[in-house]
């Protein structure tokens, strides 16, 4: 599992992508992964937290029922391809070890504003928002630590702007 700390998945080939393409044009532009889950201590307060950290990069609550919560964005940059949401919560003991699941943000200031939302809401800091070069030159995000633990981040892979600067951080 690649987590923050951890060096990044190796990358697929650009051929490897075209092959993927030939044979399913419909994926254009669509994750590989459909959605995903995790079991959370307590759903009530990890569904608040999720709405607000997630809130922050266009994800809503989907589907809302006392076992489990789905997240999906319905419009705009990660529009969820799954009508019941891609990131789903139930309430159990939480999985061990803590998995990692970083979330694409449109922008730099999403990624702040994902940040502030995620401290606010309870969140530790696990790492601040700012360039990560030892990924790529681009690779801008923060990392926070959920009510039970699990590592989430926001990332952007878009240039930064001439102008704006973005301190580079490698301690995540």
């Amino acid at each position: 599992m690649y987590g923050a700390r951890e060096p990044h998945a190796p990358s697929v080939s650009q051929a490897a992508k075209t092959s993927i393409l030939d044979k399913h044009p419909d994926r254009e532009g669509m994750s590989m992964i459909d959605h995903s889950g995790i079991t959370v201590c307590n759903l009530e307060n990890s569904k608040a937290f999720y709405t607000k950290a997630l809130g922050a990069l266009g994800y809503v609550p989907i589907i809302c029922t006392p076992e489990a919560v789905s997240f999906g964005v319905r419009e705009g940059h990660g529009k969820s391809t799954d009508p019941g949401g891609d990131f789903w919560l139930s309430e159990g003991t939480p999985m061990a070890p803590r998995a990692h699941f970083a979330f694409s943000a449109a922008t730099h200031a999403d990624v702040d504003a994902f940040f502030a939302a995620a401290i606010a809401a309870g969140g530790i800091d696990n790492g601040a928002p700012g360039l990560r070069t030892r990924y790529h030159p681009n690779y801008y995000a923060a990392f926070i630590l959920d009510p039970d633990g699990y590592n989430i981040e926001a990332v952007c892979h878009l240039k930064c702007h001439p102008g704006r600067h973005h301190q580079a951080t490698d301690q995540t």
